[in-house]
C-alpha cells in the first residue's frame, strides 16, 4: 500500500453486483414520498464503487441498494468513519461533511441504488508526526437518520493524530450508482 486507498472485494453484506439505478429526487412533500417511509439500515446494502482521483484525494461512491421488498426514501448524509473491524473501534475522525450539493430526499423502489460521494485523502500527504498514519481496512456507514451502521470492507490510510481531524468527507446521497 502506498497511501493511496482503495476498495477492497466489498465485505458479505454489500451486494455482489450493482442493480440498475431505479432512484428517483423528490421533494418532501411530494406523493410518492410522502408515502414511502425512510429506509432503515436493516432495507440497504452498501458497497464502495470504483476511486476517481484527484490531487491528493481520491472519491469513491458509497452506493445504497434497497435490497427489502418495498419502497423507501434516504435523505441527507450518511455518517462514515474508519474502523478496526465490524463492531470495532473508530480509527481517526469521522468524515466531514461536504455541503457542495443540498439535501433531497432520494426515492429507492426495490433493487433501486443511490450514492453517497466519499472523498478520502491520501494520509502520506501530511507529516508523519502530525498525522501518525495507520492503515485501515473498514468503513462503519450509518444510513442517513440510522443508529445502526452498515460494514463495508475498504482499505486506507488514515492519520490518528491531530492534523487533520479527519481524512474523509461525504457528501448527500444522490439518485444513480455514481456521480459526483
Amino acid at each position: 500500500m502506498h497511501g493511496s486507498p482503495s476498495a477492497t472485494a466489498p465485505s458479505t453484506i454489500a451486494p455482489s453486483a450493482i442493480a440498475p439505478s431505479t432512484a428517483t429526487r423528490s421533494s418532501p412533500s411530494a406523493t410518492g414520498s410522502a408515502l414511502a417511509l425512510p429506509c432503515s439500515t436493516t432495507a440497504l446494502q452498501a458497497n464502495v464503487g470504483a476511486a476517481n482521483g484527484a490531487a491528493g484525494s481520491s472519491y469513491y461512491p458509497i452506493v445504497f441498494t434497497n435490497v427489502s421488498g418495498g419502497t423507501c426514501t434516504l435523505f441527507g448524509y450518511p455518517g462514515v468513519s474508519l474502523v478496526s473491524g465490524i463492531g470495532g473501534s473508530q480509527i481517526g475522525g469521522a468524515a466531514s461533511r461536504n455541503p457542495t450539493f443540498a439535501p433531497q430526499t432520494v426515492t429507492l423502489a426495490p433493487g433501486g441504488t443511490v450514492h453517497a460521494t466519499l472523498q478520502a485523502a491520501d494520509a502520506l500527504i501530511y507529516s508523519a508526526s502530525s498525522c501518525q498514519p495507520v492503515t485501515a481496512h473498514w468503513l462503519r456507514v450509518y444510513p442517513p437518520g440510522q443508529f445502526t451502521p452498515l460494514y463495508v470492507s475498504f482499505t486506507t490510510k488514515t492519520c490518528t493524530g491531530q492534523v487533520p481531524a479527519t481524512t474523509l468527507g461525504i457528501y448527500v446521497v444522490r439518485p444513480g450508482a455514481t456521480g459526483p
